[in-house]
Order: structure tokens, then sequence, then C-alpha cells
């Protein structure tokens, strides 16, 4: 089928609950509305309401109850309209969620997936619009999710509903409807931490993860047309646990890196991937590491936007300073 994000998250949710009787889906308008961006549209009208249940608005509430179903024998899918909503069911994720099988000694598991819409470039507001990955990342005991085009988001989505553990699973909002490409009908599974070379390359290493892969993309395209560089590419795919061999394996071919994220600068990903890089790869690099972010200030109104997220412009700056130094 040929499909954009939304059409291939949506199939997925769907064939997922034909095949597991175990699965629910709940949150705040997945179910009558289908989803603040339609992600679950006619699911519950397919499934019924004991299977795609409408909550309150109460995020702590939505992804407490989840707890308590996954430990339980039940595979909570639990949207969360917007990753700046998050937070008062951040507790929730960090206390007991992450927590559950390392408490228990491995009795109990959190089979437990959470998406969300994450990221700028839609002009909403800046609860709606931050990349907060970071914070996430930071917590054992949860996997972290970031895809970048429709045939990985219904892939990596499967997945995520077939962990025994939690999965923070964020949606790209700039990538929702950005595109069409074709997404096999049937069902298939991504593993997790798995990183995907989307280009290879001998020049540069250019790693980069959700909307900001398409960016870099757009980036490395404009640079072809006057600039002969060899730029390896790659989409991270899965930001926890990150998939090291792949990014180590690139560096040491190609001695220069460049990272872009839509994060803030400080403590992102992207400062973690520097230093790893540094430790392990010192003596391969010829240039030190650049990367390319957001700023350290909260995401600006409508008009400031496109100011604030990293352009095609900014990562073609990094790649020119890590090629000529």
């Amino acid at each position: 089928m040929k499909a954009n994000m939304v059409q291939a998250l949506n199939n997925a949710l769907a064939l997922e609950l034909e095949s597991n009787p175990n699965l629910v889906v709940l949150g705040e308008d997945v179910g009558i509305d289908g989803g603040v961006f339609r992600v679950t549209d006619g699911l519950q009208t397919k499934f019924g309401k004991n299977r795609v249940i409408d909550t309150p608005l109460a995020e702590s509430a939505i992804i407490g109850t989840s707890i308590g179903m996954a430990a339980f024998g039940l595979n909570p899918v639990a949207e969360v309209q917007f990753s700046g909503f998050l937070y008062p069911g951040f507790d929730q994720l960090i206390s007991h969620a992450a927590r559950i099988r390392n408490r228990s000694r491995g009795r109990f598991s959190c089979p437990l997936t959470v998406r969300s819409p994450y990221g700028g470039g839609i002009k909403a507001p800046e609860h709606h619009s931050e990349s907060m990955e970071a914070l996430f990342i930071h917590t054992p005991g949860l996997k972290v999710v970031v895809p970048s085009n429709p045939t990985d988001a219904k892939g990596l989505l499967t997945s995520a509903m077939r962990d025994p553990d939690p999965v923070v699973f964020f949606e790209p909002l700039r990538v929702y409807r950005a595109f069409r490409e074709e997404v096999p009908d049937e069902q298939y599974t991504i593993p997790l931490g798995q990183a995907k070379v989307t280009q290879q390359g001998n020049d540069l290493t250019l790693i980069s993860w959700g909307s900001m892969f398409r960016t870099s993309m757009e980036a490395v395209q404009q640079i072809a047309e006057n600039e002969k560089y060899s730029i390896e590419m790659i989409d991270l795919r899965t930001l926890s646990p990150i998939d090291w061999p792949t990014i180590h394996s690139s560096i040491q071919k190609t001695g220069r890196c460049v990272v872009v994220q839509e994060a803030p600068l400080t403590l992102g990903l992207a400062s973690e991937i520097m230093a790893r890089v540094m430790e392990k790869n010192f003596l391969h690099l010829k240039a030190p590491v650049q990367r390319v972010t957001g700023f350290d200030t909260i995401m600006p109104l409508y008009k400031l936007e496109n100011y604030y997220l990293p352009n095609a412009e900014r990562v073609k700056e990094a790649i020119r300073k890590a090629m000529a130094f």
C-alpha cells in the first residue's frame, strides 16, 4: 500500500489488535475521534470500546492505568496527545514502568507502549512542539524509538507493541503527512536497537533521527550538487538502546562525524554520541565531531519556529567545517 506515516501507524495498530486479543489502545480521544492526528481513526468502530478506550484528560492516570494493565497480562498502547503532555505521567514512567522488572526481580514486566507525537514544524504552541527525548533516554528501563518514515514506523511500532518492557514511541509531527511511500500490507517487525545505514560513504558520517533525518538528507542532496563529499548517513531509529556498533564502525571508516538533533543543545543525545565517539574512536578521527541542534530556549511560537529548527543550511555548514579541518 502507498501510505504516509499516519496511515502506516494506523495499519500497524489494526493488525496487532487483530492478532493479539490482549492488546488495548487507550488515551484521550483515541476512540470516537480517532486521536488528535487520526492515527487511531476507525479502530474503535472495528474493535469496540473495550479494546480502544477513550480516557479522561489525565496523563498520569492514562499511564498509571496502563502500567497496571501491563503488569497483569494485557498489552496496553497508551496515546498521549503531544510529548509536552507526558510530564504529568513522567512520575509513573520513571518511578514504576521503568523499574518493575528490576524491582520485582523479574516476577513482573511492563509490556507498555506509550505513543506520542513530538517535535516542531507544524506551528503549534511550545508544549506541542518540543523535543525532550533526552529525559526518557536518560531513564534506565525505558526504550525510546523515533521513526523517520512510514515503512520504519509500522515495523518499529509492531516491535514496540510486542516488547516485554516499556517503550516510549515518539512520532515526529513534521513527518506525519509529509510524504507517502510503499509500505508492506502484511505485519512485519524492525528490531529495536538497530540503526539503519541509509547511504554508504567514506568521508563523513552524518547521524540523525526523526524529522532531522529528512533535514539531513536534504542537506546531503544539496551539497552533492557542488561538493563531491562521500557521506555515510545513519538513521538511528532507536534512541535507547542505541546501536553503538553501527556508529563506531562508520566513524572508523570515515573519520569525521556530524550529529543532527532537533532538541536543545545542552545535554542532548548528540552530546552523548559525541562523547562516546571520542572515547572509542579518538585515533580514527580526522576532525572534531560537529553537532547541529536546537537552542537552549523554550520552543518559540509560530513566527520564530523556523529560526529555531535545524535546517539544511546549518547541516551543510557543519559538514563543510568537518571536511575543512
